[in-house]
């Protein structure tokens, strides 16, 4: 099987992979998995550890020369080489040991392809570099970012390095974000590919460069690639010096939350 993917293109590999990533995830589900502590109350199970053993080998087999660094495996491959794939092979390990379905398997080639992968429902969420599309049922189709919903995904797992300047709680409780958005809270990157489909409006996280996470590379690359708005929690662009994340489905949508995450508040007076 493994050989099917030695003539892809990069969004091929990155799809590929991620799909390879999600059907270990997917099969694995609902067992008694025990957990491997990687401390800070953070986990890994042998879903996690199967699942990037599987992208490995697609990975391997199509780009032997590429490096490759793993949530679970860490680096890998030739230290030297100009091109590094991101993998995270289960966005979501203490939803999917509990038996719940929101988790996403993310693949992505540093400044390049990637894919969100969503072992449940089948969807996988990819990008060259320049379009976007989900592939569903063997169809591919055209990413079409929209506030419509207006949901909007907050994340409130900890770390919170930004705090006290900014804290999701307080904007969960502003009320202009009250009148105009409703929250969701799902704990996975999942999220990021859901802004670009049109079913979220915006995605919030705090932290620090997420650009070249194993997290959220992929998810950011399927924003950007679908026309989403992405910049770090202060408006500038992600990087070493940047903060968090806000990726919105367009322009309007991002400076308004944005004005609520940077505005005054009672407590900043």
């Amino acid at each position: 099987m493994i050989g099917l993917h030695t003539n892809l293109d990069d969004a091929g590999v990155a799809t590929a992979a991620a799909r390879a990533g999600a059907d270990v995830v997917g099969r694995m589900y609902g067992r008694p998995l025990s957990r491997i502590d990687k401390g800070a109350g953070d986990f890994a199970t042998a879903a996690d550890v199967e699942a990037e053993r599987a992208i490995l080998g697609v990975i391997r087999a199509a780009r032997p020369d590429d490096a490759v660094l793993g949530e679970e495996g860490g680096q890998q491959g030739a230290a030297a080489s100009v091109r590094q794939w991101l993998v995270d092979p289960l966005c979501g390990t203490l939803n999917h040991a509990v038996g719940n379905m929101l988790v996403a398997v993310n693949v992505a080639l540093r400044d390049g392809a990637a894919a969100v992968a969503d072992p449940f429902s089948g969807e996988v969420f990819f990008t060259d570099g320049e379009t976007a599309r989900v592939r569903h049922a063997g169809v591919d189709t055209l990413l079409a970012p929209t506030p419509a919903t207006r949901l909007v995904d907050v994340n409130l797992d900890p770390p919170f390095p930004s705090a006290p300047g900014f804290r999701a709680v307080d904007l969960l409780a502003d009320a202009g974000f009250v009148e105009r958005f409703r929250p969701r809270v799902v704990s996975t990157t999942l999220a990021l590919a859901w802004v670009a489909a049109g079913k979220r409006a915006a995605y919030v996280t705090d932290g620090g460069d997420l650009s070249g996470s194993v997290h959220f590379a992929a998810g950011i690359a399927v924003c950007r690639a679908a026309g989403c708005v992405v910049t770090g929690l202060d408006g500038g662009p992600l990087g070493p010096a940047g903060r968090g994340l806000l990726a919105a489905a367009d322009a309007e949508t991002h400076a308004l939350l944005l004005s609520m995450i940077s505005g005054p508040r009672p407590d900043r007076a």
